[in-house]
């Protein structure tokens, strides 16, 4: 079966997530603010949620169309082959937004589509009720400037929710930004990866995953696992193929360090669930105390914000110490997520060479990437 899928990306990694899909080997449609559309199949559902690594969810297009009245948006519902989705059993949940539309009320419009459904399925299977008790099918009513798009959910809980957050610490970062941080990175097998403020591991641990070539959702369970138009084989399939996927002779060094006891002792649990933790080697360090042990390496750090109150010091300290850093190893590169707008002149006497807007939760921040410079090649003998 041709499908229409789209995966949903925060808002800044869309081209990170376009790669991801390409490489998986789908033909990209669209990429929009939030969304990139692409071509594919009942595998391809399975194949994507399995492996992307910084998109939100994956979503079956199932149809658009122009509604500027409740009939309009009925109707057209109301056409969608419902049933060759959904069996007569299936529980259906309906969410929406709506953005400058004339049909502004979500709960109306979520209701309207929920009516058109149920009507759709009342015909089809020629019952008045559904009990509902069945696979759980989630519906999402998206409308913009009057433009309705009808998907359903194939993830279930977002894709972040990798399965081995054990133990946690205050604000961490999302495992599909810290997975896309690493890929915007210079970081390559064979380098060294160093996160002085790694808090509960995410960014090295995505490191490690995606060092050792593991898919992200290898250990954990979709909605779209229990539908009837995907047969289990083909999930059986390619988790199998997943498995076998796994580099687990492939060479790399991740160095991981925060002044908090704690957070190092979630991180080595988080490490250990998520089957990384013999790549990692976890410390206990203040971030002054940090030094290269390699000629150029990666610095990927996503350090304290000043949200909370007395924090402004120890930000203070943190940006001071890493400055010191890269002022005595210039050949190594440092890739820095905050808040901190005057980062780059203030801290580091320079402007990054490049800079990207993301969005951490409802934060807007910076990727600040300072490159080091290229060492010296090792003469011949």
């Amino acid at each position: 079966m041709k499908l229409e899928l789209i995966a949903t990306a925060t808002f800044g990694l869309e081209a990170v997530v376009k790669r991801e899909v390409e490489a998986l080997g789908y033909r990209i449609l669209r990429s929009e603010d939030g969304k990139i559309t692409y071509m594919g199949d009942e595998r391809a559902i399975v194949r994507s949620n399995l492996w992307l690594r910084s998109a939100d969810r994956v979503l079956v297009k199932l149809a658009e169309f122009q509604a500027t009245e409740f009939e309009e948006l009925f109707q057209q519902t109301k056409g969608i082959p419902w049933e060759e989705w959904i069996p007569a059993d299936g529980k259906m949940i309906v969410t929406g937004t709506s953005v400058k539309s004339k049909l502004h009320s979500v709960p109306a419009c979520q209701s309207i589509v929920k009516k058109a459904l149920i009507e759709r399925m009342r015909e089809s299977f020629g019952c008045g009720e559904f009990p509902e008790t069945g696979a759980e099918y989630t519906i999402k009513t998206t409308l913009l400037k009057d433009r309705v798009t009808i998907t359903l959910d194939t993830s279930g809980v977002g894709l972040h929710k990798r399965g081995y957050r054990v133990a946690d610490v205050q604000a961490p970062i999302k495992e599909t930004l810290a997975a896309a941080l690493v890929q915007l990175s210079f970081w390559k097998e064979g380098r060294l990866l160093l996160d002085p403020c790694c808090g509960s591991g995410t960014i090295p641990i995505e490191a490690a995953l995606i060092g050792r070539n593991i898919a992200p959702g290898l250990n954990r369970e979709f909605i779209s696992e229990g539908w009837h138009v995907i047969p289990k084989k083909l999930w059986q399939e390619e988790k199998k193929k997943a498995y076998e996927a796994i580099k687990y002779d492939a060479e790399f060094r991740i160095e991981a360090s925060d002044v908090n006891p704690r957070a190092i002792q979630a991180a080595m649990e988080n490490a250990a669930e998520a089957g990384v933790d013999d790549c990692i080697h976890f410390r206990v360090l203040d971030i002054s105390g940090i030094a290269a042990a390699e000629e150029a390496g990666v610095i990927i750090v996503n350090p304290p914000y000043g949200e909370r109150i007395g924090e402004e010091k120890e930000i203070e300290k943190i940006y001071t110490s890493l400055a010191v850093f890269m002022k005595k190893n210039p050949t190594w590169s440092l890739f820095l997520i905050t808040t901190d707008k005057e980062l780059e002149q203030k801290i580091m006497g320079r402007e990054a060479d490049r800079r990207r807007k993301l969005y951490n939760g409802r934060l807007e921040t910076t990727y600040y990437q300072f490159h080091g410079v290229k060492p010296p090649k090792m003469g011949k003998e």
